[in-house]
């Protein structure tokens, strides 16, 4: 909040919407310069990498000043407006007399279309605007979020019809286009980093003495690397959300051993991947100990009793990642989860999440399994006070024991739970306890 001796003013500012979104770009302004705007009144329209949302006004008062355009890419925290809240209603004003031009008529006439116009306005002091296009586009010109999707999704922007003014495209043609089609979703879990019963390959005589080969140059790429890059935004976005939570939470590991067999049979019978089988575990087992389903904020320690809050980390990529939340995921069977997981997984690649789709989470579960990792140790998602890392289940020979206490070897399928808590919360033993618990009930999955 700002003031001076006569006026005082609320400070509107582009939000955070995810862990690792580090700018946002205004689409649409639903409120002008002089317009009376109440409360929790949607006053603008934001577009992110990920997400699409409406900016409530934080105060009651009149629009003061817009300083960030239709169309323009701020940081997080940037201020985009002013609001006057010492202003009164009913007093005269540019706006709602009808005096608004330029610019801000334009935007009235057509509301969304000016967030596409990105680099179509020409600087004040007359010379041309230099911005990055995609190659064969014919001259034509995209919004930031267009140029985002199509780069992150590999899409030829001049094969895309547009449906804005002067058949510009859109996101929501980018989006559509993306929608038609075919598409490879990447898997959520694999079943082992190892590809077993495959030939080797054959071995061919070599000649007993050689001469060695002149070295191949280095491929460009190295030599970029080799001068060092900096980080995109996302990037340090991600960067100092860990940092923060290393820094804020009293971090530890523990990892427990899980025979996977019976979900292994049961998943198969199911036609479903494990994830969906681990996450109901989970919830089952943080209803029974909700220690660590929980928040830490400050010297506010929140335990959640009677609900999971379950947040599941997507990879976007070279896009980053983003926890989508399943509220109230405790009402969910192993079905159910799965079609959730999927659901938001699929949005999440498409940037068609909600905000209310990416805050709330009291546990996460973050899964890189899929890409052949046996073990880790995850970084907690601040504020709350564990999170828990289902790595690949591979096959290999463990040590079992019958009934009547006989030893002996097989092939089980295996897999490590890698938890992080946060010591300030609770210690090693309520860990482990958790942990054991939750083994249990996955090696001891009923089967219909």
């Amino acid at each position: 909040m700002s003031s001076s001796s006569t006026e005082t003013y609320v400070d509107v500012t582009m939000p955070q919407m995810g862990v690792s979104v580090a700018e946002g770009t205004v689409v649409e302004w639903k409120k002008q310069v002089g317009d009376w705007v109440q409360a929790d009144e949607i006053i603008a329209a934001i577009s992110t990498d990920k997400i699409d949302t409406d900016v409530e006004s934080p105060a009651t008062g009149r629009v003061a000043e817009i300083i960030v355009q239709v169309g323009e890419t701020v940081d997080v925290g940037t201020v985009m407006a002013r609001i006057a809240t010492d202003a009164k209603p009913g007093e005269a004003h540019v706006s709602e007399n009808g005096l608004g031009t330029g610019e801000a008529a334009a935007a009235i006439e057509a509301p969304g279309e000016a967030g596409e116009l990105q680099g179509d306005a020409e600087p004040a002091d007359g010379a041309t605007a230099q911005r990055p296009r995609p190659a064969g586009d014919g001259g034509r010109r995209y919004s930031p979020v267009v140029m985002r999707i199509a780069a992150e999704h590999g899409i030829d922007l001049s094969q895309v019809e547009g449906t804005g003014r002067g058949g510009r495209v859109r996101k929501q043609d980018v989006l559509a286009h993306l929608e038609a089609a075919p598409a490879q979703e990447p898997p959520m879990h694999i079943e082992s980093p190892y590809r077993p019963d495959e030939p080797a390959a054959p071995k061919t005589r070599e000649p007993r003495f050689t001469r060695p080969e002149p070295a191949a140059p280095a491929p460009a790429a190295a030599s970029v690397a080799a001068g060092g890059a900096t980080l995109s935004r996302m990037r340090q976005a991600i960067g100092s959300r860990m940092v923060q939570s290393l820094q804020t939470a009293a971090t530890c590991t523990t990892i427990a051993e899980a025979d996977m067999s019976r979900i292994e049979v049961a998943r198969k019978q199911a036609g479903l991947t494990y994830l969906p089988y681990q996450a109901r575990a989970t919830i089952e087992t943080l209803l029974e100990m909700p220690q660590l389903n929980a928040t830490l904020e400050g010297d506010t320690h929140t335990v959640y009793t009677d609900a999971v809050h379950l947040g599941i980390a997507v990879s976007l990529g070279t896009g980053g990642l983003i926890v989508p939340v399943i509220r109230d995921a405790q009402d969910l069977s192993v079905e159910g989860l799965s079609k959730r997981i999927k659901d938001l997984a699929k949005r999440a690649r498409a940037n068609q999440l909600t905000p209310d789709e990416v805050s709330g989470g009291t546990f996460t579960i973050t899964n890189p399994g899929p890409y052949g990792s046996i073990m880790a140790t995850p970084v907690i998602n601040l504020p709350q006070v564990g999170i828990l890392d289902t790595e690949s289940v591979v096959k290999r020979p463990v040590v079992v024991t019958d009934e009547l206490g006989n030893d002996s070897i097989a092939i089980r399928s295996m897999t490590y739970l890698c938890m992080s808590w946060d010591h300030r919360a609770l210690d090693g033993a309520a860990a482990a306890q958790f942990l054991s618990a939750l083994r249990k009930k996955l090696e001891n999955w009923p089967i219909n």
